[in-house]
């Protein structure tokens, strides 16, 4: 299962690293790919979408939708 999530706040591949390594933290995560021109990250896995927000959240980034 996959699910995408807007990122705001993502200019640069460090950017991109930084939230990916959030993402892969969170249990359940299999991959998480992030990408900063879209201003989104695609994660794999079962977590629970709360979770993943929580974890973007936690490292410093938006997360315009996070209440959808």
């Amino acid at each position: 299962m996959s699910q995408t999530i807007t990122v705001r706040q993502m200019s640069c591949e460090g950017c991109e690293s930084t939230v990916e390594e959030a993402l892969t933290a969170v249990p359940g995560v299999d991959s998480a790919d992030a990408d900063s021109t879209t201003d989104s990250v695609t994660v794999t896995g079962a977590a629970d979408r709360d979770e993943l927000v929580a974890a973007v959240e936690d490292a410093g980034y938006e997360v315009p939708d996070a209440s959808a």
